[in-house]
């Protein structure tokens, strides 16, 4: 099936062969004779000597990817990791600093410790400030103060609020609990007296 050639020195293969053997089969042939040792003949044609140069680079990137490849090791430094540190923001709003008296300069003043024998609890937001807050809706028609975040008997702290406005304003207060949100609705603007009332109970 293999024939040498005068003219080249190398083996190649006979035209009787390659009119014989289908083109996959001809190229598995050359394929095998190049993994012997023996180098293609010039009577290849130009899409067999592709197709071969295809099959020895899978076979090449096969072997390659069989032996065992050795990277160089890994060290791990915790020693700058607090330059690293400096860089990601933090995960929570920090827990205010000890004043010697309070309220501080800006006003504020932490929760009573222990926290009050109540019924019911209100706690602070997450930037440690008194949950009470102004809702204006259908184009300022509507005034509203919410009281956020009350634990226990919420409706304790619902008749203690309307008592105190009505007291406040002269008026019988008008008031909606959400017991699922948690958060009392008070007809009127009171923020800045029910934030004085409740930081007096000690929330």
């Amino acid at each position: 099936m293999v024939a040498p050639c005068p003219l080249y020195g190398r083996v190649a293969l006979t035209s009787s062969i390659r009119a014989s053997l289908p083109p996959l089969r001809m190229a598995t042939l050359a394929f095998a004779l190049a993994r012997v040792g023996l180098r293609k003949g010039p009577l290849l044609g130009g899409w067999q000597q592709r197709l071969l140069m295809a099959a020895h680079t899978r076979q090449a990137s096969r072997e390659t990817s069989s032996t065992e490849q050795k990277y160089p090791g890994i060290i791990e430094s915790t020693n700058e990791y607090r330059f690293v540190e400096r860089l990601i923001p933090p995960s929570r709003v920090p827990v205010p600093p000890k004043h010697e008296c309070f309220p501080t300069p800006s006003g504020w003043s932490p929760p009573q410790d222990p926290p009050p024998d109540l019924p019911y609890f209100v706690r602070r937001s997450r930037m440690h400030n008194i949950p009470v807050y102004t809702d204006t809706t259908f184009r300022g028609c509507r005034k509203m103060t919410v009281i956020r975040k009350i634990e226990g008997d919420i409706w304790a702290l619902e008749n203690e609020v309307k008592e105190f406005i009505t007291q406040l304003s002269g008026q019988t207060a008008v008031t909606q609990v959400n017991e699922v949100s948690c958060m009392i609705r008070v007809k009127g603007f009171f923020e800045q007296e029910l934030k004085k009332w409740l930081l007096d109970k000690g929330f």
